[in-house]
């Protein structure tokens, strides 16, 4: 359980890295996972493990890295536009796009549970960013979209990283997030180019807050996470990872002086709350998906 607390705690830091730093938000993302592949190839080296996929895990392993990229440089743009608690909130509605996947697609029945977690969420995300919408800066606007747009991506990624297994791969979960890791970093320094950006580190502090975001929420948060999973009963995992939105909120209001109303305050709650109740049930497509939560 203290694994996964400091887990949780760990990963609840990446927004903040993002705010941190003074280069472009694709760039970060490019550093967070150059950083984090290299230490996990250092890791998967020191193991001395192996990896063997066939065409079609290899086609899910290309398909994770895209949705990883579009998720880290969509969400990244989020956080400098709504804050690093917002965002993280928001990305987190995965949960419900799960759901959604798991009803349209997998033939699946929400319980009342579910369907209770959705409206309270819709109740939560009304009063988070709806209650003063009209009053608020088209840029924040945009960072709500983006915030939502990136709970659809990180649901792809994590549909496709359990495709991964599903598709014929052998190796051990080490192996496969660091060939994500890889792939994903070449993906967003493509991205990088085309944005003409430069990956130029101007300063120590930069670099230093840039090779702590691979390091910590990257790899040792998801370290942590994973070990610690199949040994605490899932309802505590999802009730514990609930530390990654809390803790963002948190280092938000600590780090970068942002307040928060009443009304934004008990949308959080809420929000928090449904996306809980969304964790309850495990769909049988989202079996071991669950140790992918942890890459934020």
């Amino acid at each position: 359980m203290w694994q996964l607390i400091v887990g949780a705690v760990m990963i609840s830091f990446s927004a903040v890295f993002v705010r941190l730093v003074s280069v472009p938000p694709s760039v970060s993302a490019f550093y967070r996972m150059a950083f984090g592949s290299l230490i996990l190839l250092a890791v998967i080296l020191w193991r001395r493990e192996r990896m063997q996929v066939n065409a079609r895990g290899a086609l899910f392993l290309i398909l994770a890295a895209f949705f990883f990229t579009l998720d880290l440089v969509i969400w990244h743009r989020s956080i400098l536009y709504v804050g690093p608690g917002v965002a993280t909130l928001l990305a987190n509605f995965q949960v419900f796009v799960l759901a959604a996947v798991g009803v349209t697609f997998f033939k699946e029945h929400l319980t009342w549970p579910q369907w209770l977690a959705i409206a309270i969420a819709m109740l939560g995300l009304i009063l988070l960013v709806g209650s003063d919408w009209s009053g608020l800066p088209p840029q924040y606007h945009v960072g709500v979209v983006l915030g939502l747009i990136t709970a659809v991506c990180y649901a792809g990624y994590i549909l496709t990283l359990r495709g991964v297994r599903m598709g014929g791969e052998s190796g051990s979960p080490y192996a496969i997030i660091t060939a994500v890791s890889v792939i994903t970093a070449v993906m967003i320094a493509a991205v990088v180019a085309v944005e003409g950006d430069s990956f130029a580190i101007h300063s120590w502090s930069d670099g230093g807050w840039l090779f702590l975001y691979g390091l910590i929420p990257q790899v040792l948060g998801w370290v942590l996470i994973s070990h610690s999973m199949n040994k605490v009963g899932a309802a505590q995992v999802g009730l514990v990872l609930l530390l990654q939105p809390t803790g963002a909120f948190i280092w938000d209001w600590l780090f970068f002086g942002r307040h928060f109303t009443w009304p934004e305050l008990a949308g959080a709650i809420l929000a928090l709350v449904a996306i809980y109740m969304g964790t309850l049930k495990t769909l049988p497509f989202q079996k071991k998906a669950s140790e992918t939560s942890a890459k934020r």
